[in-house]
This record gives C-alpha cells, structure tokens and sequence, in this order.
C-alpha cells in the first residue's frame, strides 16, 4: 500500500508540472500577443519630425524652412533636434523669451546628447532656442501645434481592389488573428 501511495503522490507532481509548463506556455504567448499589438498601436501615436533641413545649427532660418518645407505639427508628434552637443542646446522657453532670446527662466531643457526628442502634448506653439548667443544667430524655433483632424473617407476604389487604408487595417488584424490562434492551440 506504501508504494501504491508514492506511485501517486509522484504522479501527481508530474501533473503538477505539466500543469505549470503549460501556464509558463500560455503566459508566454499572451505576453507576446500583447507586445505586438502595443507595437501596432504605438506606432500611431504621433510622428518623429526633424527641426531644419539640416538640423539644429547656427545662422539658420527656421521660420523660412517652416514655409518652405510646410511642415505641420500635430499633438503626439515628436519634435526631433540633431545638433553637436558641444556647443548647442535646445531649451524650451515662454514666448517673451524667445522673442527677446533670453536663456534665462527656461521652461524646460531637453538637451541630452545631441539627437534628442520632445514631444509635443497638446495644441499650442512651443518655443525653442539655443542658449550661449546662438539664439542671436538664428537658433530659435516656433512651432505651432494643432489637434489632428480626421481624415475624410477615401473614395471608393472603382476596379474593386481594397484601398491602402484596407490593407492598413488588414495586415494588423491578420497578424492579430495568427496570434490569437497561436495562443489557443
């Protein structure tokens, strides 16, 4: 009766552990579904945007390059600054100022190493200069944001075949649906 009795008790930590493989297996499975669709969702989240064609530099119109380029900002974006971190920085600064090109007071500095982000929340204009008398030198940059309008519906597609926006919106799922089926089998 003994040996009957330890027969069971070692299969039962055998069910035990397969139990265990197979919830490490699920958990697993469900992290990386979860993972790819905050990819997916994050990657719509707003647009890495380059300031001047050619960066973050001295004697430099920013406003010009403003028209010129038609850049538009919206909330969400990410303001992208690519500079030479030994001599320049990007300070975020109240309008009076950036007016006046005074470093002093700043609201925020965002200078970090050269290739750095900021990212802009909500629909305003955000100002931004390089301290050290860059600023003098054209260093100075006011961007306006503004909330993101939605886009009208596309027309549809007259030869039948599914338009970019479909295939947008089909590749995720399709994904999705491939995970989905890989975390039930």
């Amino acid at each position: 009766m003994t040996m009957h009795r330890c027969r069971a008790l070692g299969e039962s930590e055998t069910h035990n552990n397969m139990e265990g493989s197979a919830r490490k297996s699920v958990i697993v499975r469900l992290m990386a579904t979860i993972a790819v669709v905050m990819m997916m969702v994050g990657s719509a989240a707003g647009d890495r945007r380059k300031i001047g064609a050619s960066g973050w530099i001295p004697n430099y119109n920013y406003t010009d390059w403003l028209i010129t380029s038609q850049a538009r900002f919206y909330v969400d974006d990410w303001l992208y600054f690519v500079y030479d971190e030994r001599y320049y920085n990007v300070l975020e600064v109240n309008k009076t100022n950036y007016e006046s090109c005074n470093d002093q007071g700043f609201i925020k500095n965002i200078t970090r190493g050269g290739r750095d982000v900021f990212q802009v929340k909500e629909a305003k204009t955000y100002y931004f200069l390089s301290s050290g008398g860059y600023c003098w030198n054209g260093m100075k940059v006011a961007i306006n944001v503004e909330e993101e309008t939605a886009a009208p519906a596309p027309a549809p597609s007259k030869n039948g075949s599914p338009s970019s926006t479909g295939r947008q919106i089909i590749l995720p799922l399709a994904v999705f649906a491939v995970l989905v089926w890989s975390f039930l089998l």
